[in-house]
């Protein structure tokens, strides 16, 4: 105001009164915990890293009925896809399947302490992107990444990284299901007869040194850090928030339009960008998932169109430049 001057003291108390009532109002929004939700006790990041636990299908009817759609159990994740079947999206004159890049995709972890972790990816128009966004701050989602997968595309998609970490997942579910009504975001649709996919699939494998596998009609390839990854106070399974990702759409006659990203720390970054460069393929983004994640991991999106195992043998430079191990599928 301006008849409170900064020498008086009383001012100093009203303002220094106002920024713990503003902190404390901001303080479930900061933490990634739904303001309906029970915080995590304090002092938990002083403690050992909290490993996560097995549950079940049945564990989730809960969640899955408040996010409004089913999902699957990927080892310690329960798992929600929900593919962008509603855009047509175009780069460098390529029809992108959903499965190749418009896939957004959001698992909640259980962990020892009876917490649960929420993280995912998920896929929005600009147009949506900030109401989304707007949504998601008001349970308390906070969103740790908006970066984009592919260059050159029509109509302008962005993809945003979500977390939230507490005591019910029931309430989290219920954001995300508010933040996906701001969308188009089409309801589940199991696919029931995927197309096939016209790759090399076995060159391509040996290439990689991996065994991929076919997915609505695109060929994918995983692979996982070697090191235990933590974020915050919990550690991370496998395939969550620190995997590569290898993706293969056939265009015919073995060619292949190739996305996904490369995990990395810090410095295997610039070793796995020119290896990429090296073997043609195109340069998207680099980018962080989490915001707490020990040891930091960064990720590049990557883009190339061409023979698909020529493409494979080329990435496969990229790959052994960073610390990862073939990932078995179904492992998460």
């Amino acid at each position: 105001m301006a008849d409170e001057r900064p020498d008086d003291p009383r001012s100093a108390r009203i303002a220094s009164r106002r920024r713990v009532l503003a902190a404390a109002a901001m303080a479930p929004v900061l933490t990634g915990v739904p303001a309906g939700a029970r915080a995590l006790p304090a002092g938990t990041r002083e403690r050992a890293p909290v490993e996560p636990v097995t549950t079940s299908l049945a564990d989730w009817g809960d969640v899955g009925r408040a996010l409004g759609r089913s999902g699957d159990m990927k080892r310690f994740m329960y798992h929600t896809g929900l593919p962008r079947r509603d855009l047509t999206v175009l780069s460098h004159g390529v029809r992108i399947s959903p499965a190749l890049a418009l896939g957004t995709h959001v698992s909640f972890v259980r962990y020892a302490d009876g917490s649960t972790l929420l993280m995912g990816d998920c896929v929005v128009t600009e147009h949506e992107l900030q109401g989304f966004v707007d949504v998601l701050q008001e349970h308390g989602i906070t969103p740790t990444a908006i970066h984009k997968h592919l260059l050159a595309h029509t109509p302008q998609i962005w993809w945003v990284h979500v977390h939230a970490h507490g005591h019910d997942p029931v309430t989290v579910a219920g954001g995300l299901r508010a933040a996906f009504e701001r969308t188009g975001t089409p309801p589940y649709d199991p696919v029931t007869a995927a197309p096939p996919v016209d790759l090399d699939t076995a060159a391509i494998d040996a290439a990689l040194g991996v065994g991929g596998t076919a997915d609505d009609g695109v060929y994918r390839c995983t692979f996982a850090r070697r090191e235990t990854i933590t974020h915050g106070p919990v550690v991370l399974p496998p395939g969550l928030g620190a995997m590569t990702s290898v993706t293969f759409q056939p265009l015919g006659g073995g060619r292949a339009a190739l996305t996904g990203d490369l995990v990395m720390t810090a410095p295997e970054v610039q070793p796995a960008l020119v290896a990429l460069r090296r073997a043609g393929i195109d340069l998207v983004e680099l980018h962080h998932h989490n915001l707490t994640d020990e040891p930091r991991l960064f990720f590049v999106h990557y883009w190339a169109v061409g023979d698909a195992v020529g493409l494979a043998r080329g990435l496969r430079r990229a790959v052994d430049a960073t610390n990862v191990v073939p990932m078995a599928q179904g492992v998460g």
